[in-house]
């Protein structure tokens, strides 16, 4: 069923955090209803709100580093192309402030 995607290490930790991000958010949401407030973001946001918006910048940050990493390698006279672990610890840092200060 599942033969049609490349399970890399990364890939896998990436899909098993966003899994345990839902979890974590619906019972956070169960003990302690939402409301919504402004933050650096041009609209008022739930934490819903923005774990969505946070999930696509990650998800952006992934696909933006995969698709440069031949050219970082290029750049910065790398033997081999950079680990996209670097994009992983990128793109959950621009979640947790997104969450947080978003």
């Amino acid at each position: 069923m599942f033969d049609w995607m490349v399970w890399t290490t990364p890939v896998a930790v990436f899909f098993v955090c966003i899994a345990l991000m839902l979890v974590g958010m619906t019972i956070w949401e169960l003990k302690s209803p939402t409301t919504l407030r402004r933050g650096w973001l041009p609209m008022a946001t739930t934490r819903g709100d923005r774990l969505f918006i946070g999930l696509l910048s990650a998800a952006y940050v992934n696909l933006i580093f995969v698709g440069l990493a031949g050219k970082f390698q290029e750049w910065f006279s790398l033997e081999a192309e950079p680990s996209v672990w670097i994009s992983f610890v990128l793109s959950m840092g621009l979640l947790a402030l997104v969450m947080r200060k978003g």
